[in-house]
């Protein structure tokens, strides 16, 4: 069945998710969707130093929003905050130094940063992949911790903030590799089967699709969305997968075109048109499965994948 599944996601891919799938499908986009100023919204983009996280946060302080970086490596950031302000003329970029594999950190950032900031919109963009099993320093698989616990403690602890505002809005940024996994909460930290980075990371974007779609239900008041970036030639993409960009070269699509989806789900009207809680690809609800691919969960097995969640965040608070 994981073959079928690859094989119909590739071949998908190729289709779709490539340069010329973003060019295809952006023939049917209304350019008025972007054509939006947001001066006194506020914007909160993990791993906005690089890739797509940096794309958006340039676009989003272009049009005059504050934007919070939240990122891991100090100089790296700082670099790349003196860029978008720069190049935008916008001034209201804050930076943030978080290890998002830490879920203390990130209640202790929470806490910190509600005290002194509102928040309109935020985009779980920060990810991790890795070739090898290696453990956080509170002994937490580091995919498992970044991708899917840190990205529920991070979204869990600022919703009472993005409840508080006008047009709330949590975007995370999954990926298509979600397709080619069924939910699995019986190893959900790697520890009895072969560790593969690229299926591990599949399947924590699969979960980060089933926590989209619980949070929609559980908070109406806030617009959910997750969404699928195509492949792009991203820094993130060129470590993590050198077989597969230098395979794909100039098929890959651009940051700005991997971003284009997320900026449309925190910027346009027509966004929030939309049910809160679905997939997106390039601007349009999308499937969570493929044909006959057998990879839809259980209400049980989605209500387990909270139930840890839930627990190891009260433990590392």
């Amino acid at each position: 069945m994981l073959l079928y599944r690859s094989a119909a996601w590739f071949a998908k891919g190729l289709r779709e998710y490539t340069k010329s799938g973003y060019e295809s499908a952006s023939k049917d986009f209304d350019p008025d969707d972007l054509e939006v100023q947001v001066p006194g919204r506020a914007f909160m983009v993990t791993g906005g130093n690089s890739g797509i996280g940096k794309a958006t946060a340039m676009e989003i302080a272009k049009r005059g929003g504050t934007v919070h970086l939240v990122c891991r490596d100090p100089s790296r950031a700082e670099g790349a905050r003196a860029e978008i302000m720069e190049e935008s003329g916008n001034q209201n970029i804050f930076l943030h130094i978080v290890d998002l594999s830490v879920p203390k950190s990130i209640w202790k950032f929470v806490e910190n940063f509600k005290q002194e900031h509102t928040l309109n919109v935020l985009i779980n963009n920060a990810g991790c992949m890795v070739n090898k099993r290696e453990l956080t320093e509170d002994g937490l698989e580091k995919s498992f911790a970044t991708n899917t616990l840190g990205v529920y403690v991070l979204t869990t602890a600022l919703i009472p903030v993005l409840e508080k505002e006008h047009d709330p809005r949590v975007i995370t940024v999954s990926s298509g590799g979600m397709l080619v996994q069924k939910l699995n909460t019986d190893d959900l930290q790697s520890e009895r089967t072969a560790f593969d980075g690229t299926m591990v990371y599949a399947q924590n974007k699969r979960q980060q699709v089933v926590l989209t779609e619980r949070w929609a239900q559980a908070h109406p008041a806030i617009h959910f969305s997750c969404m699928h970036p195509g492949w792009v030639d991203t820094p993130g993409v060129r470590l993590s997968m050198p077989g597969f960009h230098a395979r794909m070269g100039a098929r890959l699509r651009s940051e700005a075109q991997g971003a284009d989806t997320v900026l449309w789900l925190a910027l346009a009207p027509a966004a929030t048109a939309q049910p809160s809680g679905c997939f997106f690809q390039d601007r349009k609800p999308a499937p969570t499965h493929l044909p006959l691919a057998r990879t839809s969960s259980s209400p049980a097995e989605e209500e387990k994948l909270v139930e840890i969640l839930e627990e190891l965040a009260r433990r590392f608070k």
